[in-house]
């Protein structure tokens, strides 16, 4: 089984900028893709971003490209998303997913964090 633990929600204002953190345990073995989705209500949840390990893959979701970034630290288990220039629109509950392919990146999830952009 396979724990993802996410943290860095919160509020900002709109154009600022927040970093989000997603900590895997467990049995990380069978984890190759590691990314984010996003529920607003009243919207459909939507894939936000995901990477693949060593030289990693990337993947962003439109409404986000050239504003946020994901990175990853195999050694400590752990993604980011660094959100830049946040938009009232960006306001949502980010939620952690691994997988083990990157067509299947979201077999395990988090708890969620909120991001509130006022």
């Amino acid at each position: 089984h396979v724990q993802l633990v996410e943290s860095g929600g919160g509020s900002v204002q709109a154009g600022g900028s927040l970093r989000l953190s997603c900590r895997a345990s467990g049995y990380i073995y069978s984890i190759y893709c590691m990314g984010w989705f996003r529920q607003a209500p009243g919207k459909d949840r939507e894939g936000v971003a995901a990477i693949t390990p060593g030289r990693g893959r990337r993947y962003y979701g439109d409404s986000v490209k050239g504003r946020f970034t994901i990175s990853r630290d195999d050694a400590q288990r752990t993604i980011y998303l660094q959100m830049n220039r946040l938009e009232v629109e960006d306001s949502a509950i980010y939620v952690c997913a691994a997988g083990p392919t990157m067509g299947s990146c979201s077999t395990y999830w988090g708890q969620g964090t909120q991001v509130t952009v006022s």
